[in-house]
């Protein structure tokens, strides 16, 4: 037993050695809203969605550290709030509608990511204000 603990501990340790990437690039094209709107999504989407993630103590630890970081990488690629004005309005209008769609399927945030962040859980007034926001490029997406 005891060489089962040291073995995973060496393996653990071994690990540590090798961190993965966290990086916060400039934020080059941010996203232009309502102060109501920025509020909510910087304290529920930015540390996934821009490039100015909050990385937590537990991001430096491996196994966590892989999984944060991947969750991260994805998210950015999904989109990055930080980049948003480098796309054609269109898809700006798509994308911003799509947040809403997520939101109201209860997609996101997701509720690993809840679990460590409970103040990023939208109240059904945040819901709201996103809806409305939402609703006003629905139509030009289209």
């Amino acid at each position: 037993m005891k060489r089962i603990f040291y073995l995973l501990l060496s393996v653990f340790l071994f690990f540590q050695l090798f961190p993965v990437p966290r990086e916060n690039p400039p934020v080059t094209s941010e996203i232009v809203v309502a102060d109501e709107v920025k509020q909510i999504l910087k304290r529920s989407c930015y540390d996934c969605h821009s490039n100015e993630t909050t990385w937590p103590f537990y991001s430096y630890v491996f196994p966590v550290s892989y999984l944060v970081s991947n969750h991260v990488t994805e998210g950015r690629e999904e989109l990055n709030f930080s980049e948003f004005g480098k796309l054609p309005e269109r898809k700006q209008n798509k994308k911003i509608y799509e947040v809403w769609e997520q939101v109201d399927e209860g997609e996101m945030p997701p509720i690993d990511y809840l679990l460590m962040h409970p103040s990023a859980k939208l109240s059904d007034q945040d819901k709201e204000v996103l809806k409305n926001w939402a609703n006003k490029f629905s139509e030009e997406s289209e």
